[in-house]
């Protein structure tokens, strides 16, 4: 995501495909939280520079810029690449069991993480979508050899 945010203006950041949709900015923004809340939450990581992400999709949030932006997605993946590289195989079978922002949860540090991946590569299409609809060239993947690995 962060080669097709880097070259954005402001006012490109902030077309939408439709007026119901996410803006480009807050769905690159919702991509950062949910990265943070699942790394900071759920994994228990990064907590001293992670937690004022998390809050970056809700309703009321400031608009962010693209420095915060990129900033965003290389922070949280930069918490995710130490992490696993700190983390043992076994590590990724481990249980994680919770109760956040009134949610119960119960899932494996690998499901958790492929989860990550899951949601981010669903909103990377949409990002891509949203893009070639204004006209603007989007992600292409086919170019990524590392399309699994973070900020993506």
């Amino acid at each position: 995501m962060s080669e097709v945010v880097r070259p954005l203006s402001a006012e490109q950041l902030a077309l939408r495909a439709a007026p119901q949709l996410r803006s480009i900015d807050e769905l690159v923004a919702h991509v950062i939280a949910v990265r943070a809340r699942c790394l900071y939450y759920v994994l228990e990581e990064g907590e001293s520079i992670l937690g004022p992400l998390v809050t970056w999709d809700r309703t009321g949030a400031p608009v962010c810029t693209s420095s915060e932006l990129l900033g965003g997605l290389e922070m949280t993946g930069q918490v995710l690449q130490e992490s696993l590289e700190r983390w043992r195989p076994a590590d990724l079978g481990d249980m994680l069991q919770g109760e956040k922002e009134g949610v119960t949860y119960g899932s494996t540090r690998q499901w958790v993480i492929r989860d990550m991946l899951e949601h981010d590569l669903h909103h990377a299409g949409e990002l891509s979508f949203t893009l070639g609809m204004l006209g603007i060239a989007g992600l292409d993947l086919s170019q990524n050899v590392r399309v699994l690995s973070f900020p993506l």
